[in-house]
């Protein structure tokens, strides 16, 4: 059973948020459910990742670097896969803040890319394969 269970995001606009976030996370293989108030995607034993409407009188969208929100990290299994997730957030909407590059400072395998949606909401798509084995 992971710990981390779920993550709940509250954005400006939640229709607006749905459209946003259902193709990155339909890509990723996570499916979308329906409730009352919120949506969420599930896939498998993964935490969920659930958008609620912000409350009336709430300002937004967030801003990156106050306090709160930093962003998601997705863990892909290729620099394609990022690339191709990138492309898709993209299409959806979102804002590049970092197209996909490699991240010496991190590791020299370490290649992602930064999006954020309009609610301010930031997400990295990355590929940080383990480092292969020396022989001898």
């Amino acid at each position: 059973m992971p710990l981390f269970d779920h993550l709940g995001i509250t954005v400006d606009d939640l229709p607006h948020a749905i459209n946003q976030f259902h193709p990155v996370m339909a890509a990723l293989g996570f499916a979308r459910v329906d409730a009352h108030g919120s949506v969420s995607w599930q896939l498998d034993d993964e935490p969920e990742l659930i958008l609620f409407p912000a409350r009336e009188g709430e300002s937004g969208p967030h801003r990156h670097g106050h306090v709160g929100w930093q962003h998601l990290a997705f863990a892909v299994e290729s620099r394609a896969a990022v690339d191709r997730l990138h492309a898709i957030a993209m299409d959806s909407g979102w804002t590049a803040v970092r197209d996909p590059k490699l991240y010496p400072r991190f590791s020299e395998r370490y290649y992602a890319s930064f999006v954020e949606d309009d609610s301010g909401i930031r997400i990295e798509f990355m590929h940080n394969p383990p480092r292969e084995a020396v022989a001898g």
